[in-house]
């Protein structure tokens, strides 16, 4: 049985070429890996769970004060059985709450990147939450010149492109499922919409991931290893040279079922303008371009939410 592997980021700076070459076998095959040795510090990754563990524990009307109706949920909570994965039937059984890139309000993204909202009731939610963002942004910024060089552009070729990224850090909670029988999961089978995922603290079962040969693979992380996969912005940008990996939460087959599951992706997107134009180091004949209108991240963000019941 094929496993996602896991590959120690320090070696970027000890052991390059090695490195950026595993790393970017691992993409071409899974659309996956897990990233360990990212430095990042385990008391903000559990300090930022209680906090968000603390928010879903508060009463539906507490939570409902912060859901802004009609924005996509783009900040602040977005209730139980809303988002539906593309072509399903079914909403997933979850709810969750949205952090976003702090920008000045005079920023031209201004008027698609709204600010943040944090909830009053858990005062320490913003310096975790917004402590893990800047966090995980830095750690996928350092992902991103790993996959530029494996594909032959220069290696900071993402950074002027998602500095101002209208990224997300989305905390969720997947009730208990109480009911037999029921025919929604806790995430449908989906592709992620944005450039890289990063997610933490995927130490519960459930994530899985559907291999080329159609098998659903179970992922699950030791230590503080962080799962980061390939979305369709970047997917679309490489030509498919990275594959936007299709993956989903199942509900547990034990007794973990009827126990609540957290997770934590953050989701790294470019800047809003950025085109997601295939890049020519990924177009050759063996591979042509396989897209012949242009389209900008935002366009492409708002196409998608509408497929997925969030606007």
């Amino acid at each position: 049985m094929k496993n996602v592997p896991t590959l120690d980021i320090r070696r970027y700076d000890t052991d390059r070429d090695a490195f950026v070459a595993e790393l970017g076998a691992a993409y071409r095959e899974f659309g996956f890996c897990c990233i360990s040795g990212h430095g990042i510090d385990p008391a903000l990754v559990d300090g930022a769970y209680d906090a968000f563990k603390r928010f879903f524990a508060l009463p539906a009307e507490t939570k409902m004060k912060y859901h802004v109706p009609g924005s996509g949920g783009a900040r602040g909570y977005t209730p139980f059985k809303v988002e539906t994965a593309k072509d399903s039937s079914y909403p997933d059984l979850k709810e969750f709450w949205h952090v976003g890139r702090e920008i000045p309000r005079d920023s031209k993204f201004a008027d698609v990147m709204p600010p943040n909202l944090w909830p009053e009731e858990v005062p320490n939610f913003k310096a975790y939450g917004y402590g893990l963002f800047e966090a995980l942004d830095q750690l996928g910024t350092r992902v991103l010149r790993a996959l530029a060089l494996h594909i032959g552009l220069p290696e900071n070729y993402f950074e002027d492109k998602t500095d101002q990224g209208n990224s997300i850090l989305r905390p969720i909670h997947y009730p208990p499922i109480t009911e037999d029988n029921i025919p929604n999961v806790r995430a449908g089978a989906h592709e992620d919409i944005n450039f890289i995922t990063l997610l933490v603290g995927a130490s519960a079962e459930g994530l899985e991931v559907l291999t080329r040969e159609g098998q659903w693979l179970p992922i699950t992380t030791r230590g503080d290893a962080i799962v980061v996969n390939i979305g369709d912005m970047l997917q679309r940008l490489t030509n498919h040279v990275y594959p936007s990996t299709t993956h989903r939460v199942v509900n547990p087959q034990n007794d973990n079922a009827r126990k609540p599951r957290y997770s934590v992706p953050f989701f790294l997107h470019p800047n809003p303008d950025v085109v997601l134009d295939p890049v020519p180091q990924c177009v050759t004949p063996d591979n042509p371009s396989r897209y012949d209108t242009s389209m900008t991240s935002h366009e492409y963000l708002m196409q998608r939410l509408r497929e997925i019941k969030l606007i």
